[in-house]
C-alpha cells in the first residue's frame, strides 16, 4: 500500500519531527546541538520561513516551521536541514550510512479541530520533551530554549525564531499575552502528571 502523500500546502504551519536511525542517540551532547544549530541557521539563510519552535532531543528533533507563500515547501526545507546534520555528523565522527530512520512526520496545525489551542499547547509539549527524557529539568534551560522567545520579548538564542500569529492572540500586550501562554504550561504539567 503507497503511503499517503504529505501535505506541503504553503502558507500555513507544520509541526514536523524526525527520528535518528535505529532511534540511536545520535543528537546527543554538544555536537548534536552544534549542528542542528548550524543547520538551521544555514537553513534560515537559504530559504524563507518562519521558523516558530525548534528543539533538539538526544534521538529525534521537533521543528514548528510557517511555510510562506510560493516560496520553499516543508519537504524542500526540511530536506535540507536534515541533509546538512547527516553531512555534518558523519564528516566529525567518520561515519557513513543513513543517519535518520525514515522520512519526517508532519502535521498540519491549520488542519487541527481548534488549531490556536493546538499550537499553544503543542509549544509546550515540544519544550518539556527534554525534560521528559531526562535531559533537562525545565524547558527554559534546553539546549535550544525556544520557549523563553515567547516568555520574554528581549531573549535570543542561538536561531531565529518568530512568534506564531497564535500567540499574539492572546492578548492586547506582550505581557498579556505571557500570562495566558503560562496558562497552557499549567494545564500541560496536570496532563503530565496524570501519566506519572
Amino acid at each position: 500500500m503507497p503511503r499517503p502523500l504529505r501535505n506541503v500546502a504553503q502558507g500555513l504551519t507544520h509541526h514536523t519531527y524526525s527520528r535518528c536511525h535505529g532511534k540511536r542517540n545520535l543528537l546527543l551532547g554538544k555536537y548534536g546541538r552544534k549542528y542542528f544549530i548550524e543547520s538551521i541557521r544555514e537553513c534560515q539563510e537559504r530559504y524563507d520561513f518562519e521558523l516558530i519552535a525548534a528543539e533538539i532531543v538526544a534521538n529525534h528533533i521537533h521543528l514548528i516551521i510557517k511555510t510562506n507563500r510560493d516560496k520553499q515547501t516543508i519537504s524542500r526545507i526540511m530536506q535540507y536541514i536534515k541533509a546538512r546534520i547527516a553531512e555534518k555528523y558523519n564528516r566529525a565522527t567518520g561515519e557513513t550510512g543513513a543517519f535518520w530512520n525514515e522520512r519526517f512526520g508532519s502535521t498540519v496545525i491549520e488542519e487541527a479541530e481548534n488549531p490556536p489551542e493546538y499550537l499553544l499547547w503543542l509549544l509546550w509539549y515540544i519544550g518539556y520533551n527534554p525534560v521528559r527524557k531526562g535531559l533537562s529539568r525545565n524547558p527554559r534551560t534546553n539546549d535550544i530554549g525556544f520557549i523563553n522567545c515567547y516568555l520574554d520579548r528581549n531573549h535570543i538564542i542561538p536561531i531565529k525564531i518568530t512568534l506564531h500569529y497564535f500567540f499574539f492572540r492572546l492578548g492586547n500586550t506582550f505581557e498579556d499575552c505571557v500570562t495566558r501562554f503560562l496558562f497552557y504550561e499549567e494545564a500541560y504539567l496536570k496532563r503530565l502528571a496524570v501519566y506519572f
